[in-house]
């Protein structure tokens, strides 16, 4: 039988052998000062406007160049106090943080900062109650997406969820999801893409106890 820490090395390296990039934190502070530092180091979303690559005027072009807006988080699952933190650790860095209002920003989120209910050890994978459009949209139009899972919440295999998963499913409206490594496709002339339908970067703090 698996033990548990043998059950948290698995879900480690199945993450990583599907590009997620996995670390271990102590706490909810650290994980926030580690998504704060990451966005911070990364450049900022931009965006090209449609028709640019049409012959423009010079006046037109210049319109056509890209266009960086400020960073931003969002965080639609924090709690106040742990919303706060990161405000507090953002803001002198010039970085916004959100938790609601996703529709505003579809151009582009720096940062999507969740929180999973679950963990499967046997496939990396993550499981989100994603009933919250503005969770799904944070997970979804982001170019990073940093995932917080407690040691205690992973399990070795998808069946020992059963009862969880079917609890959930009951629910109504209910919008499970499961995320392994980052957004990925290779219908494109069978060549693989990453971040063509969500993120680019799946972040996953495997978080300590306490």
């Amino acid at each position: 039988m698996n033990t548990d820490s043998e059950i948290v090395k698995k879900f480690h390296q199945k993450a990583t052998n599907v590009s997620a990039i996995v670390t271990e934190v102590d706490s909810m502070a650290q994980a926030i000062a580690y998504t704060v530092d990451l966005c911070a180091q990364k450049e900022a979303c931009q965006l090209l406007m449609s028709g640019c690559e049409e012959a423009l005027s010079d006046k037109g072009q210049d319109l056509c160049e890209l266009k960086e807006w400020g960073k931003i988080i969002a965080a639609p699952k924090l709690d106040q106090k742990d919303l706060a933190e990161m405000v507090r650790q953002a803001e002198p860095k010039g970085i916004s943080v959100i938790k609601d209002g996703l529709r505003q920003h579809l151009a582009g989120i720096d940062i999507g900062f969740t929180i999973a209910e679950w963990g499967i050890g046997e496939t990396g994978t993550l499981v989100l109650d994603s009933s919250s459009e503005e969770l799904r949209l944070a997970t979804m139009i982001s170019e990073i997406h940093v995932c917080v899972i407690a040691k205690s919440k992973i399990r070795g295999t998808a069946q020992e969820l059963y009862a969880e998963l079917k609890g959930y499913m009951q629910q109504k409206p209910n919008y499970l999801a499961f995320v392994t490594g980052a957004s990925r496709t290779a219908d494109i002339e069978r060549v693989l893409a990453l971040g063509v339908h969500g993120p680019l970067e799946l972040h996953i703090l495997i978080l300590e106890d306490n």
